[in-house]
């Protein structure tokens, strides 16, 4: 008997692929049958209590570094320490929206928003044209 060192045994994968296709084809057809259904029992909700929504607050930087919260103004340079001051009878979770010039530097607002940040606010976005 002569041993061919060079042959090389060739893979059938044929039958592994027929088996993969037709686990395939009952995976397709059973899957839109299985309906998952679970009882869940939500808790019911009162009417009678009303959430008062708290007013936004909003903070306005103008090109001359003056910063207004509704009517009141306020120097750049005291707005950290003004703030604080303001902020103590207004609830930390009012949302805070923060327009400024855009011709403002980037470190002027940024001071303007670590300031509130500072002063106990979570809720505090910039407010752009875009």
């Amino acid at each position: 008997m002569k041993i061919d060192w060079d042959e090389k045994p060739e893979l059938n994968i044929t039958p592994l692929v027929d088996i993969m296709l037709v686990l395939l084809a009952i995976l397709m057809v059973t899957t839109p049958e299985i309906i998952y259904k679970e009882n869940i029992k939500l808790p019911t909700g009162t009417k009678s209590n009303i959430l008062s929504k708290i007013p936004d607050l909003e903070v306005r930087i103008t090109k001359n570094k003056k910063i207004f919260i509704g009517k009141n103004q306020y120097q750049y340079n005291a707005f950290a320490d003004s703030f604080i001051l303001f902020s103590k009878t207004i609830p930390k979770n009012t949302v805070v929206y923060i327009k400024a010039d855009k011709n403002l530097q980037y470190g002027s607002i940024m001071y303007i928003l670590k300031s509130i940040k500072e002063a106990g606010f979570y809720k505090v976005s910039l407010i752009t044209n875009g």
